[in-house]
């Protein structure tokens, strides 16, 4: 990797795979800022909006149903007099994640990081999925809800993950060839799929 450039990783996760725990320990690992719902305050400031309609479209493809919901607790807002759209909303969060990676060694969390970014050098693309008893462990160690509930939750919220990442990159979310790396963190554990992660990128960039 050349000294001038700084390193760049974007993590596409499954729900309950450890991601967002593997992606922060690779962001102290590698001296990085973390971006994850940091990444909608960011795009906030870039649009002028509230962060809560980009709370309520984050990696979702659905703007125009839960802006209709948002209505009567923003009535006045000017939102609802503008050409706002949900692939504006996209084109404010790109241009907030395009600004921080230009700023020093960063970790971005899904919201199509890999995509948006796919033109800057030095940018490692890893994706970390686990087996479904995995995940929905992970899930009850954290939510009042049964194993079915669990699984249900997991799959609703992928179809919605992988409907966003799929209509704004024209790629399927999840598939091996868009990424540098695919790994399972339920076999290893997450430690020890951060450290695999950690090595492989510095072999990539020969660090």
């Amino acid at each position: 990797m050349e000294n001038n450039k700084h390193l760049i990783i974007c993590v596409g996760r499954q729900l309950g795979s450890g991601g967002h725990d593997i992606a922060r320990m690779l962001a102290m690992d590698f001296n990085a800022k973390y971006y994850d719902r940091e990444l909608l305050n960011l795009a906030a400031k870039e649009s002028g909006f509230s962060e809560k309609v980009f709370e309520q479209n984050d990696e979702q493809k659905g703007f125009f149903k839960s802006l209709f919901c948002m209505q009567s607790s923003y009535p006045n807002s000017n939102i609802y007099h503008s050409n706002i759209s949900q692939e504006s909303l996209f084109q404010f969060q790109s241009d907030a994640i395009r600004k921080a990676a230009a700023e020093g060694n960063c970790v971005f969390v899904g919201r199509c990081a890999d995509y948006i970014l796919r033109d800057m050098p030095n940018v490692v693309k890893i994706f970390i999925t686990a087996s479904m008893r995995y995940r929905i462990e992970q899930l009850l160690a954290h939510k009042q809800m049964t194993p079915k509930e669990a699984k249900r939750f997991i799959l609703q919220a992928e179809n919605d993950r992988a409907s966003y990442y799929n209509y704004f990159t024209g790629k399927k979310w999840g598939c091996a060839e868009s990424y540098d790396l695919c790994i399972d963190s339920s076999i290893l554990g997450m430690v020890e799929t951060e450290k695999l992660i950690a090595n492989f990128i510095r072999k990539h960039f020969n660090l």
